[in-house]
């Protein structure tokens, strides 16, 4: 396809790495790899299999936005003629097929700046916690207000909003399409088979890790857009709030003068995660998968209130927040 380029990004992906460019290479027009610091061999893999690879400078701050934005400016400095560019993570496998769908539905749909589609988990039944990931992956089909890391492209588009916010740790996806959006341009997701990732999550810490991320991703966003006419994360930001702290201080510290009743608050967690778990099940997913992702939803309130937390005290501070990693390296790619 000499109109689809594609960027891959990693660091210490390894043999997820090696998968992922094999699963694309030969299929488009061009490959970019960016690597992020790799220690594992990275580099030389993706070389040796004649892969293009941009490393980035070691003395900027990584983020996947910042290298999403240096390997698609790298691919069009190679082939200019290039129309729409594929992204995806180093730690997902492409699905045959993926490609040539996207790119039709692109070409023939020009008011559509983005297409993605079902990004599956490659080993659900690892751990409850690769399970929680291939849950939430299944969103709806049809136009959506945004896309995840696995996505195709309209170059004409990311050129006009200027890419990626690159200083953003998370949520980078979403906040590009609300200036997509703002544009009006169109986010379709597709009923069809994009990507394998590979989580390699089986640590409870590494959930938390992953929930804090979301949290200040949320806080993040809605401190760039919030203000906009679709109020931009904030209903989600509002949510964590509430029942990451303000519920449980009301019920803990009114429990002596309400002579314990305030505590009877504590039960809206049981309410809300029958609500979702109701709604999940209405949806189709069975009902151990549904009470299981929706008590991820409402526990992962109090890791995402720390992520809303550091967000706002690093701003405060005018620093710069630091990556958030739940993933740990693989054996080396080569």
């Amino acid at each position: 396809m000499k109109q689809v380029g594609l960027v891959v990004i990693g660091r210490n992906e390894g043999q997820r790495l090696r998968q992922c460019l094999l699963s694309v290479i030969g299929k488009v027009a061009h490959i970019v790899y960016v690597d992020s610091g790799s220690t594992d061999g990275s580099v030389e893999m993706a070389r040796s299999l004649g892969v293009e690879v941009v490393e980035l400078d070691l003395s900027i701050p990584f983020t996947a936005a910042r290298a999403r934005n240096e390997g698609f400016a790298q691919l069009l400095q190679t082939n200019a003629q290039i129309e729409f560019v594929q992204f995806v993570d180093g730690d997902c496998e492409v699905v045959e097929g993926w490609l040539e769908h996207a790119q039709r539905e692109l070409a023939t749909s020009p008011s559509v700046a983005v297409v993605c589609g079902r990004r599956r988990e490659r080993f659900p039944e690892q751990s409850i916690y690769n399970k929680l990931c291939d849950i939430e992956w299944d969103t709806p089909v049809g136009e959506a207000t945004a896309c995840g890391g696995d996505s195709m492209m309209r170059v004409a588009a990311f050129q006009q909003v200027e890419g990626f916010n690159p200083t953003l740790i998370a949520g980078e996806e979403p906040e590009l399409c609300v200036r997509l959006r703002q544009q009006s341009w169109k986010i379709l997701r597709l009923d069809a088979e994009m990507t394998l990732h590979d989580a390699q999550m089986t640590k409870f810490g590494q959930w938390w890790k992953r929930f804090l991320r979301s949290g200040h991703a949320y806080a993040e966003g809605s401190w760039l857009h919030g203000r906009s006419p679709e109020r931009h994360w904030v209903k989600e930001s509002r949510s964590i709030w509430l029942w990451g702290l303000v519920i449980p201080l009301l019920a803990l510290g009114m429990a002596w003068p309400t002579r314990g009743w305030s505590l009877l608050l504590l039960l809206g967690y049981l309410l809300m995660t029958y609500r979702i778990s109701s709604y999940l099940r209405q949806q189709g997913l069975v009902s151990k998968e549904a009470w299981l992702y929706a008590l991820s939803c409402v526990v992962g309130k109090f890791p995402q209130l720390q992520g809303q937390m550091q967000f706002h005290f690093t701003r405060f501070l005018g620093q710069r927040s630091n990556l958030v990693e739940y993933k740990t390296a693989v054996p080396s790619a080569k």
